[in-house]
C-alpha cells in the first residue's frame, strides 16, 4: 500500500461571506482540486481555555507527546513487520483502527468523548493521552520481547540438534555415566574437548603441556565427525580454568558438560514444547500489536486535534469560530495541494505573508516574528494558517 499523506487544516469562519460554518467548510473544499486530494470535515470539540501561558506551555507539550505518538506508532509498525516477516499484504490487514483501515478512521474522526471528556481542562487530558501511550507501549513491547526470547530458545535448542561436534548437543553422542561428574573427586575435573580433525595429531602431542597438572594419558576419544573429535581430558581442577583458556588458544573448543534428563529423548520433547510455545507467543504478539497499533494510533490523532485546538486559539483568539478539515492526499500530489492551500489563504497570515510580482504568497519573516513567539509558535516552517502534515504509511 502505498504512503497516504494527511492535511489537518484549521481556518477561521470568516473565509466565507456568511461566516457559517458549513459555508467555510465549503471554501476549504474549494480550495484543493479533487485532482490533488480530497477534504473531509474533522470535528473538534470545544474544550475549556484556561490562561494564554498555560496555553503556551500545553502547545510545548502536545509538540513533544505528538512525535512521542509518532515514534510508538512506527515502533509497533516495525515490530508486526518483522513478526509477519515481512509480509506487506499481511501487514495492512494487521494495521488497522478498530478494525478500520486508517484512512476511514480518519475520514470519519469522532472525538472519544468517553475516554477524553471535553469538558476536562486540556492540561489533565494531555497526562491522560501521555500514561495511555506509555502503558501501550510498555504491553506491545514486554509481549515482543518475550516472543523474541522464545524465538531465541527454540532456534538454539534446534541448531543443538544439528551441526558438528563443537556445536550441537551431545545428549545423544556422551554417556554422563562414563564421565566424571565434578562431585565425584576433590580434586580431579573432566572436560570434554572438540579438536578439528586437521589439530588431532598436534592435539594428542600437545595436550599434556598445555597447562599445568594435566593427567598424563588422559585423552580418551569419545566419538568423531567429519569435522571434529571428542575427547575428554583430565585436568586437577585448580588449573582448569587455565586449561580452557589454552584451549580457546589453541583452537580446540571447550565444550560444557549439560545433559539433559531424558537424553536425546527429553531434548526432543524440550523442542516440541518450545515449538508450541513460540506458536502460542506468536499469536498473542500479533493480537497485542493489532490492538496497539489500533490505540497508538487512535492516541496519535487525538493529540494532533488537541495541537490543532491549542494553536487555533493562539492564532485566531477567542470567541472560537473555526472550521477544521482533513485533506487527504499523497506524496506525488502533496506539493501542489499545499500550493493551493496557500494561494488561497496566504492572507490570513497577516503580515507574516505578502506576495510577489506574480501575485504567489511569501513568507515576511520579520515582521511577525515577535508576535509569534510572544505566543509559543516560533516562525519555523511558520504556515498563514493552522496546518500540520502527516504521513500513513
Amino acid at each position: 500500500m502505498p504512503p497516504q499523506t494527511f492535511f489537518l487544516v484549521s481556518l477561521p469562519t470568516s473565509i466565507s461571506p456568511s461566516g457559517e460554518r458549513d459555508e467555510a467548510l465549503t471554501t476549504l473544499r474549494s480550495a484543493v482540486s479533487t485532482d490533488h486530494g480530497t477534504t473531509y470535515p474533522f470535528q473538534i470539540p470545544e474544550f475549556k481555555v484556561g490562561t494564554l501561558d498555560a496555553l503556551v506551555q500545553q502547545a510545548d507539550e502536545l509538540v513533544k507527546l505528538e512525535q512521542g505518538c509518532k515514534g510508538v506508532v512506527d515502533k509497533i509498525s516495525d515490530s508486526l513487520r518483522g513478526l509477519l516477516e515481512g509480509d506487506e499484504e499481511k501487514l495492512q490487514e494487521q494495521k488497522v483502527v478498530n478494525d478500520r483501515p486508517v484512512e476511514n478512521y480518519l475520514q470519519a474522526f469522532s472525538w472519544n468523548k468517553v475516554k477524553y471528556r471535553a469538558d476536562k481542562p486540556i492540561a489533565e487530558l494531555i497526562d491522560t493521552l501521555q500514561k495511555e501511550l506509555a502503558a501501550v507501549d510498555n504491553d506491545v513491547k514486554q509481549k515482543f520481547n518475550q516472543y523474541n526470547t522464545t524465538k531465541t530458545n527454540l532456534a538454539s535448542l534446534a541448531r543443538s540438534q544439528t551441526g558438528n561436534l563443537s556445536q550441537k548437543s551431545l545428549a545423544a553422542i556422551v554417556n554422563p555415566e562414563a564421565l566424571l561428574k565434578p562431585d565425584q573427586s576433590e580434586y580431579l575435573q573432566q572436560h570434554l574437548v572438540a579438536v578439528p580433525t586437521s589439530l588431532g595429531k598436534d592435539f594428542l602431542k600437545t595436550y599434556e603441556q598445555i597447562a599445568p597438572m594435566v593427567v598424563p594419558r588422559s585423552a580418551q576419544l569419545l566419538a568423531k565427525d567429519d569435522e571434529f573429535f571428542l575427547y575428554a581430558v583430565t585436568v586437577f581442577k585448580k588449573h582448569s580454568g587455565e586449561f580452557v583458556h589454552k584451549c580457546r588458544e589453541a583452537r580446540w573448543t571447550p565444550r560444557e558438560m549439560k545433559f539433559s534428563d531424558g537424553g536425546r529423548e527429553g531434548e526432543e520433547q524440550e523442542l516440541k514444547k518450545l515449538e508450541k510455545e513460540e506458536r502460542k507467543v506468536w499469536g498473542e504478539a500479533l493480537r497485542l500489536g493489532r490492538t496497539g497499533y489500533s490505540d497508538a494510533m487512535m492516541g496519535w490523532i487525538h493529540v494532533l486535534t488537541l495541537r490543532v485546538f491549542v494553536e487555533t486559539v493562539l492564532r485566531y483568539g477567542l470567541p472560537l469560530s473555526f472550521v477544521c478539515g482533513i485533506i487527504k492526499t499523497d506524496p506525488k500530489r502533496a506539493k501542489k495541494a499545499k500550493g493551493s492551500l496557500d494561494a488561497r489563504f496566504a492572507d490570513i497570515g497577516g503580515n507574516a505573508m505578502s506576495r510577489d510580482k506574480k501575485g504567489r504568497p511569501v513568507k515576511d519573516d520579520s515582521s511577525m516574528q515577535q508576535d509569534m513567539a510572544a505566543v509559543g509558535l516560533g516562525m519555523e516552517n511558520y504556515e498563514p494558517y493552522v496546518f500540520y502534515e502527516f504521513e500513513i504509511v
